[in-house]
């Protein structure tokens, strides 16, 4: 990934550095359990472990000639070790170090993405319960339907968050798991203690059964629930978008004292950082394609996955990371306006109360298509006229013969549907207490 979007604490887990550095725990790992098990002399993995040394230089030089990253490590291993080194990946095959150290990579990640994600919820939770009751018009097809209140929209995206932190956390699990089993997976020159001990000992689950590799529908998994949560978060992002227009400016992104927004336009204040989200998003789509391709393989094995993964594992995980990090600075510093939400909401002149007069019909019992044509029929005035949609249905003969006008008058209160928004709050409250 560019070094635009990534962040420091994420770069080094997926370094060169890091990566060799994984390589070797999962081989020291492999051969202290064989000297446990008495298949490698004391001696010898004395060595191996004061001695044991890596230069990134030198493995990409002897990888230049070998043509073959896993043994380039290995060789410069040995230029280290010496005669010892003939222990080292003893009855292994490249696949074992590669998919136990990339899960512990994966691991990492995993651990880092879940704690930006358990920040970004608390944020989320935060300005929920400050907007719970700041009433505004809620759209449905970009038109105004009936109202809602903002806190409303953080306690949805709060709930979305956390379900994507399970799917996260699940999927997580199924790629934190460790393959030493040989070349085709069958133990033919490792005992499966091995790959248990090895295991426990790095925190990793020992594949159940595998054949070269640890099967790719568990990196398809984890890559999908990293681009599921890229597409909520593009979903806020799209939102905020169009929440900063112009002609509805009831948020907007926090604009820096020194911040410019056009080059042209001095007075130009852009969504910039939702819209980069809504552009990040699309890459992590794409990556779980890739990941979705790379589960079909050739027989017990075959290399087309390896460069793909190269890319999406790290840039993936890189990416949720920024988007995280944007995401949670959008929504933390949001700047939102009462008085603009409040003069949208009253911008249609009490139509957004239509359906709460078409049901007041039908519990007199009138027949549900002939409240509707009543209702309707002002509602148009409202709309071409530009009249009080509240006047109109007083002044309205039909009407009157069913609803009196304190009943009308009663309809257009805020406050009926502050306090059914406020039971939503209340009921979630609840849940997460229980």
């Amino acid at each position: 990934m560019i070094e635009r979007y990534t962040l420091p604490e994420m770069g080094k887990i997926w370094d060169e550095e890091n990566k060799y550095r994984c390589w070797w725990i999962v081989e020291r790992e492999v051969c202290r359990v064989q000297a446990g098990r008495g298949l490698i002399p004391a001696a010898d993995l004395e060595n191996i472990e004061n001695k044991a040394a890596f230069s990134i230089d030198r493995i990409l030089e002897i990888e230049a000639d070998v043509k073959h990253d896993v043994i380039a490590f290995l060789t410069n291993i040995a230029e280290h070790v010496g005669e010892s080194s003939r222990f080292v990946h003893k009855g292994m095959t490249s696949s074992d170090l590669l998919d136990t150290a990339l899960a512990l990579q994966l691991a990492q990640a995993g651990e880092l993405l879940l704690q930006k994600l358990d920040g970004f919820i608390e944020i989320l939770r935060k300005r929920a319960d400050e907007h719970k009751d700041l009433l505004m018009i809620g759209r449905t097809h970009g038109v105004h339907a009936e109202p809602i209140t903002f806190g409303l929209k953080f306690l949805i995206w709060k709930e979305e968050m956390q379900r994507h932190r399970r799917r996260l956390k699940g999927a997580l699990e199924d790629v934190r798991v460790g393959k030493i089993s040989g070349a085709v997976g069958t133990y033919q020159h490792l005992d499966p203690v091995v790959e248990q001990q090895v295991c426990e000992r790095l925190h990793l689950t020992p594949a159940p059964v595998s054949n070269q590799i640890v099967q790719r529908d568990r990196h398809a998994a984890f890559v999908t629930a990293m681009a599921l949560l890229a597409t909520s978060i593009e979903k806020i992002a799209v939102e905020i978008r169009h929440l900063q227009r112009t002609e509805v400016l009831e948020a907007e992104e926090f604009f820096s004292k020194k911040q410019k927004g056009s080059s042209a336009m001095p007075h130009k204040r852009n969504p910039i950082l939702s819209e980069r989200l809504c552009g990040l998003a699309r890459l992590l789509r794409g990556y779980a394609q890739t990941a979705m391709e790379n589960v079909p393989l050739w027989h017990e094995r075959d290399i087309s996955h390896s460069s793909a993964e190269r890319v999406i594992l790290p840039d993936g995980c890189i990416l949720l990371d920024f988007m995280l990090h944007d995401v949670s600075r959008v929504i933390e510093n949001l700047k939102v306006y009462p008085h603009n939400i409040q003069s949208n909401l009253e911008s249609t002149r009490g139509l957004i109360f239509s359906q709460e007069v078409l049901l007041a019909l039908v519990g007199k019992g009138v027949s549900r298509e002939a409240a509707y044509q009543m209702v309707q029929r002002n509602a148009m005035q409202v709309w071409e006229d530009r009249k009080d949609f509240q006047e109109l249905l007083l002044a309205d003969r039909d009407m009157g013969q069913y609803l009196r006008a304190e009943e009308i008058g009663e309809i257009f209160q805020y406050e009926k549907v502050l306090a059914r928004i406020r039971g939503i709050f209340e009921r979630i409250k609840r849940r997460d207490k229980s």
